[in-house]
């Protein structure tokens, strides 16, 4: 952030001065993965930061976020319940990634 009525380009020599270096990236959109769900950042406005050989990110924009459920989860349901990859993935969503609850859902 920027503080309040600072002219950008002084801002960017002085960033210059210290070493810091900074560049707008052109992104549609980032998706970041965790083991539980994905975070998704539509129209990010997206700022690669360079110091002392270190280079970090700074996004900002719209997200939403998805439950991630992994293929092993979907084939452990599809088999204990006897349906499809997709019955099972669309039960595990349903049942926020509890495979007891999915396996009992389609058996029931």
């Amino acid at each position: 952030m920027m503080p309040p009525g600072m002219d950008p380009r002084k801002m960017q020599q002085l960033m210059k001065q210290m070493g810091i270096d900074s560049e707008e990236l052109s992104a549609k959109r980032v998706v970041i993965e965790t083991d539980s769900e994905k975070l998704i950042i539509e129209e990010p406005q997206v700022t690669k930061i360079t110091m002392q050989g270190n280079t970090s990110f700074q996004i900002a924009g719209k997200i939403r976020k998805e439950e991630s459920i992994s293929e092993d989860d979907v084939k452990m349901v599809a088999e204990q319940a006897g349906v499809s990859e997709d019955k099972a993935k669309e039960a595990l969503k349903d049942c926020k990634g509890d495979i007891a609850e999915a396996i009992l859902k389609l058996k029931g």
